[in-house]
């Protein structure tokens, strides 16, 4: 139970490097998204890049070569549906949620608070967080589509552009 064998440390730690290795290199050529904020997908590929990784290093029937088409498997499709959601109309929606506007010139939208599960304290702790003392000051907060919250202040909202396509905005065309 302490201890098995010094070949099953030796083997963790050989495979353990190089499918360390491996995984570093695949996320540098993935590029900056695979570590973005995470968005629903973005976090489901992470933790099956852990769970490949752990994987590789404990269980002895999966070899490296095994394992490293898993990671690359994983960073593939990745790629793949990252691809698809800015090429192709209305993938995007697919695996990401929308952002949700949750406060509008001052104002809660309790509804939609409500719907994302969050609570006015949450939206006003953000307000604060973002230097600004009084909700009147506010034009929008929204919750974005990797679960953090944007606060647009009164003095910078101009046209309001920036939330095309924000569940809750109409935006005159």
């Amino acid at each position: 139970m302490w201890f098995d064998s010094l070949s099953d440390i030796v083997r963790v730690l050989a495979v353990g490097a190089a499918a360390y290795l491996a995984l570093v290199v695949l996320l540098r050529v993935s590029g900056k998204r695979t570590l973005a904020k995470l968005n629903a997908f973005d976090w489901v590929v992470s933790v099956a890049f852990g769970s490949t990784l752990a994987t590789i290093l404990l269980n002895s029937s999966v070899s490296l070569s095994e394992g490293v088409v898993a990671l690359l498997t994983l960073a593939a499709l990745q790629y793949l549906v990252a691809t698809a959601t800015t090429h192709v109309p209305g993938s995007r929606s697919i695996v990401t949620a929308e952002p949700t506007l949750l406060l509008r010139n001052g104002a809660i939208i309790d509804s939609a608070v409500r719907r994302q599960r969050l609570t006015v304290e949450e939206v006003l702790q953000t307000v604060r967080s973002s230097s600004i003392g009084d909700v009147s000051h506010v034009a929008a907060v929204v919750l974005e589509t990797d679960g953090s919250l944007s606060v647009i202040p009164s003095s910078q909202a101009g046209d309001w552009s920036t939330l095309a396509g924000v569940d809750g905005v109409d935006l005159p065309r």
